[in-house]
């Protein structure tokens, strides 16, 4: 900054700036909490149908979502002005003072008008007369003294202006259409967050020359801010899209084999790296968008450490892949990775894909712990698992959907892709505990009942839950008990209550199908299990605090919702009950493990009131608020106490004598303990509410309509499947 620009600034225009940005501000502070409170709080409520369920209510979202941004933006920018204005007025008033005391000495201080000013002594008659010559020396120690000043007084001045207008283009660029929600209290955080960012990058354009102990600075660092938008843009342009790559595949030969604290460090740097460009991955800049289109044409690049032996290195498909195992990456940008490595993985075959990615790349290992990082579509399936969006679009063609699976047979990439395939269906992201999940859209349902029908196919479906997806196809049942008991009704399916844009999306013979071949996963069983005592403890809450909900008898309510409950459980009983009975012994402390960490898991987003499966199993009445234990109050509400009692009691426990005694026994004590947890949550929602109905009869019904529920469940496999004799 000139001497003469800092010394004259007129800040007016700059304070009327501010005061336009503050008022601004406030004004969509209001517009934010209109369109949250009003506007789509209403359309959550709404009971949308057709086109509106998906267009409409999504166009509603974004617009609520934007105006947020918005005043975001707006709020961070505000901030940035007032502050750096602040500052320029404060170094202005040191410049002037300092200005003031140089001439209090007689010494005149001029810009020189290219960047640069002098500071020199008026001239006297007298000076020359001095005989010892002290006086010239010390005015030459003042003029040096006045000159280290001023010029540092004009170095902070340049930096607080320059950073801020580099912070403010970085803002507003973020985003090409809309706005950015990066957040920023002053220009000295947003500062910071690119200074940091400059210094990484540069450190990151030498890992060789990276120690141990630099790196985990650079963790730190990188642990801090990979949350940051302007952080993440600057760091990846910084580096550049092959240097990113490349960063990546040096650390990853350099530290190969890496035990103890090292490993740590390393996996620390993965995740580290990975959250960040999954951050920068959002901008829209002009500069990101170029970024990201080079990132994608490095994807068949050999890249391989400089001092390596070997001549193959990592393809970009795998080191890309590589860092994408965390953090939510932009949909449009999966979207366009995921078909590119899509086109080419069908390009291989189905039992080819193996030969595809893993073969002459044997001494490859990209990624610190679990797995090596060969196969591309593992990350890519994490990544997917991470943004619902871009994984529900990943799977809407059957043929991709149905290409994929069938490549679990010959790969390790079941249990990625089953994550992948949770998220698409569900629309919240693996181990997202803050969003509540939303309907389930016609495209999600359409997916569900692929997956279903590729899982219930005679000619080796079931062999798709022993590849690693047994946990995440049992999550998925969970979260479609609605559509799942909506199938199995032979009556009265309005009973059971969904917000489901395709309640009736599900083949019945396909769901029967599926349930039986997920039953023999321990985890995937736990999930239905959870599942169905969480849906049923929900419905009977629902309806016995609303009568509204159903036009009919409370009676006829618990004898649907009973032997639902008795239908679903018994598929799953008779299913582990017609396999050999050492398999199911071998697998009870698997079972019993994986039904305490599913309960943990429903109490945990009972515990926030949003997460996993929260409104597809909690629907609204028709009055349009959320009914029963869809509200506050989870802790000690029906589905609580459920899933208390269903871990604490329905645990398997034992070794058996006989084998047909011990499957017969395990069958009709599952029977009891159903009966018992539908006769409990009955009495919990009738307590809760204080409903009068007769004990004995109420349970009498419940009984009865259990029972029934499990002798259907027999039929119903017997009608889908072969089973076993005797």
């Amino acid at each position: 900054m000139h001497l003469d620009t800092l010394r004259h600034g007129n800040f007016a225009k700059l304070g009327d700036a501010v005061t336009d940005w503050e008022q601004m501000t406030k004004k969509l502070a209001e517009l934010k909490e209109d369109a949250e409170s009003k506007l789509k709080a209403k359309a959550d409520a709404a009971k949308w149908k057709g086109a509106n369920a998906t267009v409409s209510r999504e166009f509603i979202d974004r617009t609520a979502a934007e105006f947020a941004d918005a005043h975001t933006q707006a709020d961070s920018i505000t901030k940035i002005l007032s502050d750096t204005r602040g500052e320029l007025i404060g170094y202005r008033t040191q410049v002037n003072d300092a200005i003031k005391r140089a001439n209090d000495q007689n010494l005149t201080v001029v810009d020189n008008h290219d960047g640069t000013f002098s500071v020199m002594g008026n001239t006297r008659p007298d000076w020359s007369s001095d005989p010892s010559g002290k006086t010239g020396a010390t005015d030459q120690k003042t003029v040096d003294a006045f000159v280290t000043e001023i010029q540092g007084i004009l170095t902070k001045a340049t930096q607080s202006d320059d950073t801020a207008a580099e912070a403010l283009r970085l803002l507003v660029d973020q985003a090409k259409y809309g706005f950015s929600d990066a957040s920023y209290a002053n220009r000295d955080e947003a500062a910071a967050a690119v200074a940091a960012a400059e210094k990484l990058a540069k450190m990151a354009k030498k890992p060789s020359d990276m120690s141990l102990d630099d790196i985990k600075a650079f963790n730190r660092e990188m642990a801090k801010y990979h949350d940051d938008p302007l952080f993440a843009e600057k760091f990846a342009r910084g580096l550049g899209a092959k240097g990113t790559l490349q960063f990546w595949t040096e650390m990853t030969y350099a530290h190969a084999g890496a035990k103890g604290p090292e490993l740590e460090t390393m996996k620390d740097l993965q995740n580290n790296l990975s959250l960040t460009l999954a951050t920068a991955s959002f901008s829209d800049s002009d500069a990101m968008q170029g970024w990201k289109k080079n990132l994608l044409d490095e994807t068949t690049t050999n890249f391989r450490a400089p001092n390596s032996p070997n001549p193959i290195g990592a393809l970009g498909y795998q080191v890309i892949s590589s860092l994408m195992r965390n953090g939510q990456y932009d949909t449009e940008f999966l979207d366009a990775y995921r078909k590119d490595v899509f086109k080419a993985d069908r390009g291989a075959g189905e039992s080819n894909t193996d030969d595809r990615w893993v073969k002459g790349y044997n001494g490859l290992d990209l990624v610190f712990g679990d797995g090596d990082g060969r196969d591309p579509l593992e990350g890519l399936f994490d990544g997917l698992s991470h943004n619902p969006e871009a994984s529900e679009h990943a799977f809407t063609s059957k043929a991709d959907l149905d290409h994929m699976l069938a490549t679990t047979r010959f790969t390790d990439r079941g249990e990625s892709l089953g994550r992948a395939l949770q998220s698409a269906v569900t629309g919240v992201g693996v181990g997202d505990f803050t969003s509540s999940a939303p309907p389930h859209s016609t495209a999600q349902v359409a997916i569900m009942a692929n997956i279903m029908s590729a899982v219930a196919h005679p000619e080796g479906g079931a062999e798709l839950v022993s590849k690693g997806m047994g946990d995440s196809f049992g999550n998925m049942a969970a979260a479609y008990m609605p559509e799942i008991s909506r199938s199995l009704a032979s009556s009265n399916a309005v009973v059971f209550l969904t917000n489901s844009d395709e309640p009736e999306g599900l083949e019945t013979a396909d769901v029967t199908r599926f349930l039986s071949a997920v039953s023999a996963d321990p985890a995937g069983r736990a999930g239905i299990i959870v599942g169905e005592g969480v849906y049923t403890s929900g419905l009977l809450d629902a309806h016995l605090s609303d009568p509204s909900l159903f036009d009919g008898s409370r009676q006829q309510v618990l004898d649907d919702i009973g032997r639902n409950a008795g239908t679903i459980e018994g598929i799953v009983a008779h299913s582990v009950a017609d396999e050999k009975v050492q398999a199911v012994v071998a697998g009870e402390k698997d079972y019993n493990d994986a039904l305490e960490k599913k309960g943990d898991f429903v109490k945990t987003w009972l515990g926030t009131g949003v997460g996993y499966g929260s409104v597809s199993l909690f629907p609204e009445s028709a009055a349009g608020a959320a009914t029963g234990a869809a509200v506050g109050g989870f802790a000690g509400g029906v589905i609580g106490l459920a899933v208390d009692r269903l871990m604490e009691g329905q645990e398997m426990d034992g070794a058996r004598d006989g084998a047909l005694y011990a499957s017969a026994k395990d069958l009709y004590a599952t029977r009891d303990s159903v009966n018992q947890q539908t006769q409990s949550s009955v009495a919990d929602a009738l307590e809760q509410h204080h409903v009068d109905l007769p004990k004995d009869g109420t349970n009498d019904t419940v009984r009865r309509a259990v029972n029934e529920g499990w002798d259907d469940a027999s039929e119903f496999l017997s009608n889908t499947k072969e089973r076993p004799r005797g």
